[in-house]
């Protein structure tokens, strides 16, 4: 059993009598991760959260990304995520398993198939520069299975332009606000609308910044109220922090 759907459905059929608990037991002993020796692939993460585990890409050799992505899709996970993955790792993957790459976040999705789009996940960024770790974040969320609008280049340097789709932000479940150098876009966006803002800095900026620093502390001091903040650069904890945000009970 892979995820909560296959249990639920299997415990359903024991309940109508069209499969014995005998064999119901035999399918729930199924081991919960699978060893490989260089990493306990979680196989049950999706029955305790909603969603497959995701592969962390860096410092990891090609090989062991595909053995842990194979291992999944045996199990007949789709649409597993690796993050942080280089172009060269990427294409030695791709030889091994489905691979779906995209090179501006370094992001891949393995075993691509179909998925949902419930609800309205906003990412927008302060400038173009933002981008790598926007698309980290808005690819991630799409992958959940959720609708994601991209808003890039509406920093607080032109206020106009954010302004100017103040009905698009509105209309969100969840804002994820993307944004290095002195990290104001959150704060504002924060103060536009009533939904969650998950904020995100990111490395971009002068050597005054700090590396992300300076945004960090910004949207953690920010008094925007509802607004809450992942590390520097980390676009796939605020994609993954949205989609839960934009899945709560209550979407029709």
């Amino acid at each position: 059993m892979d995820n909560r759907h296959d249990i639920l459905r299997l415990l359903r059929q024991v309940a109508e009598g069209t499969v014995p608990p005998e064999e119901a037991l035999s399918q729930l002993k199924r081991a919960p991760f699978e060893d490989l020796g260089y990493a306990k692939v979680d196989l049950h993460r999706s029955v305790r959260q909603g969603a497959a585990e995701v592969i962390y890409g860096a410092g990891k050799t090609p090989e062991q990304i595909a053995g842990i992505a194979a291992a999944m899709g045996e199990r007949g996970c789709q649409n597993v995520l690796i993050t942080r993955l280089s172009p060269e790792a990427a294409e030695l993957v791709g030889r091994i398993v489905p691979l779906d790459y995209h090179p501006i976040p370094r992001l891949a999705v393995a075993f691509p198939g179909p998925r949902n789009a419930l609800g309205h996940i906003v990412v927008a960024t302060g400038g173009t520069s933002d981008m790598p770790v926007a698309e980290e974040a808005a690819l991630t969320a799409e992958v959940l299975g959720n609708k994601v609008t991209r808003l890039y280049d509406v920093g607080v340097a032109g206020l106009h332009r954010l302004l100017s789709h103040l009905e698009l932000l509105t209309s969100a479940r969840c804002v994820v606000a993307v944004a290095g150098m002195e990290g104001a876009l959150a704060s504002v966006i924060g103060g536009l609308v009533d939904c969650p803002v998950v904020a995100v800095p990111t490395s971009v900026g002068y050597g005054a910044s700090f590396g992300g620093l300076s945004a960090l502390l910004a949207m953690l001091n920010s008094c925007a109220s509802g607004c809450s903040v992942v590390n520097i650069d980390n676009g796939f904890g605020a994609g993954y922090l949205a989609s839960m945000i934009n899945q709560m009970e209550g979407i029709e």
